[in-house]
């Protein structure tokens, strides 16, 4: 018997009501990467808690680690136990663990609670991904995880926003923003918790085409097992590839102005308005981009020619960096196109990823986003680690030409995804009897 919040549905939703759940998916995930933001409060820890930034960054470094264990946990646990019984509890106790971050006194009391939070967190966070899927058709899978992707860039803007009108409301006490963050959690986990469902795992089971179309793809008498994932080198090729593609988005996320103000002697303010340049742009082409790759049914082409095209402004960029002198519109024009063709190649993989994975087995989609899940948390314990030290032997241009260097391990990765390169008729595919409840929109 399922719990009481767990609404599962034997009928795949139509129009609003499947949009509406949706909107709870990425919501959810925003929530999710908002708890887990510190970086505004930062300063205010170093000193109230006599806390060096080397001390920090090893505490963010365990906490990656668990999170990168718990997203791989949490993807498994979400295929047999089921995302909503999963996720809205979680995101109860999450929002506990950022009350609770008002008792932290010391470094060591600091790794603690951010190792537990990060640990539930990462697997509250690891049910996200698959509940985009289960409710995107392919008809409009890449811009539903365009919109998905907004959660973790947009924990940032909303934390720094916050932080930004309220800190001195409470004369610039630290505690007082995750007082604020454990409220906005609470009240939005039961928004959501009143209004999220999943579908049940006959129908995650099947593959949606629009909201009219779904067939059946397994045999479902066998049992899924993560191995079927693994032995496809389709799947070895997506992980591997997006593991260093993301060395450049953490680089940028985890040193981004910090990188500029030492390469280009520029304030922090001066910093971070270059960085927001860049994420506002990220943030419109991911979407867009994902609406196209979702009207042409193409996802390799979006992701190669976005590579491609995104290589070549960031090697502008690692020129521009050995420059004496550089503008700071320069670069903010240099980021604003570097974003966006980031985003541009994004949410078409997604899609693309999520797409194969379903096409090894439906029902292993919380199995392959928490192996991503994993990825993107180990390697931000890499770039954590293996950044400075790189810089502090060399500079930020051999770094950032490194990056370059996985992206271009990926552009060849591209290579070996599944998905045609060029528009075709589409195939005949037989409606299932999967009663419509609502108007026809195949599109998010």
């Amino acid at each position: 018997m399922s719990p009481s919040y767990v609404r599962q549905l034997d009928e795949y939703p139509t129009g609003s009501r499947r949009l509406r759940i949706l909107a709870m998916a990425v919501l959810a995930s925003l929530i999710c990467s908002y708890e887990a933001v510190i970086a505004p409060v930062v300063p205010l820890l170093l000193e109230d808690l006599h806390m060096s930034l080397g001390t920090y960054g090893a505490i963010s470094a365990a906490a990656a680690v668990a999170g990168a264990v718990a997203g791989m946990i949490g993807g498994r646990l979400t295929d047999k136990v089921g995302r909503v019984r999963l996720l809205v509890p979680l995101m109860m106790l999450t929002s506990l663990c950022c009350f609770g971050m008002v008792l932290v006194q010391t470094p060591t009391e600091l790794l603690v609670a951010r190792v537990v939070l990060a640990f539930i967190d990462g697997v509250a966070v690891a049910s996200t991904a698959p509940l985009v899927r289960d409710f995107s058709p392919r008809m409009g899978r890449a811009q539903a995880f365009g919109f998905w992707t907004w959660g973790p860039v947009g924990a940032n803007f909303l934390a720094a926003a916050i932080a930004g009108a309220t800190l001195t409301l409470f004369n610039g006490a630290w505690e007082s923003q995750f007082v604020i963050m454990g409220a906005i959690s609470l009240v939005v986990s039961v928004v959501i918790a009143l209004n999220i469902a999943e579908l049940s795992p006959a129908l995650r089971a099947k593959i949606v085409q629009t909201e009219r179309s779904v067939r059946s793809a397994v045999d479902e008498t066998r049992p899924p097992q993560m191995r079927d994932l693994l032995v496809h080198r389709t799947i070895w090729a997506h992980v591997i590839g997006i593991a260093f593609w993301l060395v450049l988005y953490l680089t940028l996320t985890l040193y981004g102005q910090t990188m500029l103000v030492q390469t280009f002697d520029m304030s922090t303010a001066q910093a971070s308005s270059v960085m927001t340049v860049f994420w506002i742009l990220d943030l419109v082409i991911v979407v867009a981009a994902g609406r196209l790759s979702d009207r042409w049914q193409l996802r390799r082409p979006f992701e190669l020619g976005g590579t491609i095209a995104g290589l070549v402004v960031l090697l502008v960029l690692v020129w521009l960096i050995g420059r004496d002198t550089v503008s700071i519109p320069a670069l903010m024009v240099t980021g604003l196109f570097l974003g966006g063709l980031l985003g541009a190649a994004y949410s078409p993989w997604m899609a693309n990823f999520s797409e194969d994975a379903e096409n090894i087995d439906p029902r292993l989609q919380g199995t392959a986003w928490g192996l991503f899940s994993f990825l993107v948390k180990g390697m931000a314990v890499v770039v954590l680690l293996v950044a400075p030290q790189v810089v502090a032997a060399t500079n930020w241009q051999v770094w950032m030409g490194i990056t370059a260097g996985c992206m271009v391990v990926f552009g060849v990765a591209i290579c070996f995804f599944g998905g045609p390169w060029r528009r075709t008729a589409p195939n005949a595919v037989a409606p299932a009897s999967v009663p419509a409840a609502a108007s026809d929109s195949t599109t998010t």
